[in-house]
C-alpha cells in the first residue's frame, strides 16, 4: 500500500489555516479539517453526544442539533470545562482523522493523491504531533488575525483574546515548525507560497 506523506497544518486563530488546507487540496492532496471532524461527529444521538450533554447540560441542544455557539458560550468561560471537553473531542477527532490517512490510501483516484493533510487549530495542545511526518504553522501579525476574527465571526476583540490564550503563543507554535507560511498579505502571496512547499514536500520523499 503506498504511504502518503502526513502533513498538519496549525497556527493562531484566524491565520489562515483553512485557506492553506484549500490551496493544498486544490494542487492534489487529501485534506481533512478538525474543526469540520468535530461538526460531523457533534450529533445528541451518538456516545459522543451524550458525553457532551452529561458534561454540559441538555441546553445546549436546540431542535435536535447542538448549538455550537451555546457549547463556545460555556466552555470558553470555564477553563476547567473547557478541557473536559477537549478530553472528549480530540480523541474522537484523532480517530477519525487516522480513519480518513487509511481511506486516502485504500482509495486512490486516477491522478494518486501525494499528501495526506489536517487542518488541526490545536495541533500542539492536543498532543496529536507524532502522528505527522511534517508540521507547518501558518504565521500572520496579531492585529491582522484579530481583524479577520472580528470580521469572520462577529466576536469581539476580547472574545479573540481569552481564546488565544488557549492556545501556545505564536512564537512558541513558530519554535515547534517544521515550515512556516507567513500571511500577512493577499491570497495570492498565500497561494504562491503554499505552491512552492507543496512541492518542496511532494520532491522530499
Amino acid at each position: 500500500m503506498l504511504r502518503l506523506k502526513k502533513v498538519a497544518i496549525t497556527g493562531g486563530l484566524a491565520s489562515g489555516k483553512s485557506s492553506v488546507g484549500r490551496f493544498l487540496k486544490e494542487l492534489g492532496a487529501y485534506v481533512v479539517s478538525a474543526d469540520e471532524i468535530v461538526h460531523q461527529l457533534l450529533n445528541p444521538t451518538t456516545n459522543l453526544g451524550h458525553q457532551i450533554i452529561n458534561l454540559l447540560g441538555h441546553d445546549v441542544v436546540k431542535n435536535g442539533q447542538f448549538d455550537r455557539s451555546a457549547i463556545a458560550a460555556k466552555v470558553f468561560k470555564d477553563p476547567q470545562l473547557l478541557h473536559s471537553y477537549e478530553q472528549i473531542v480530540h480523541p474522537a477527532v484523532r480517530a477519525e482523522t487516522q480513519r480518513q490517512y487509511k481511506l486516502a490510501q485504500e482509495q486512490q483516484p486516477r491522478e494518486p493523491y501525494k499528501l495526506f493533510v489536517a487542518e488541526i487549530p490545536l495541533l500542539f495542545e492536543s498532543g496529536d504531533t507524532a502522528f505527522y511526518d511534517a508540521i507547518i504553522v501558518v504565521d500572520t501579525d496579531p492585529k491582522i488575525a484579530r481583524e479577520r476574527f472580528i470580521q469572520a465571526t462577529g466576536h469581539t476583540a476580547e472574545e479573540f483574546a481569552r481564546r488565544m490564550q488557549r492556545q501556545l503563543s505564536p512564537s512558541e507554535k513558530l519554535q515547534k515548525a517544521d515550515y512556516i507560511l507567513h500571511n500577512d498579505g493577499d491570497l495570492t502571496e498565500l497561494k504562491n507560497q503554499v505552491t512552492k512547499l507543496y512541492n518542496t514536500l511532494i520532491s522530499s520523499e
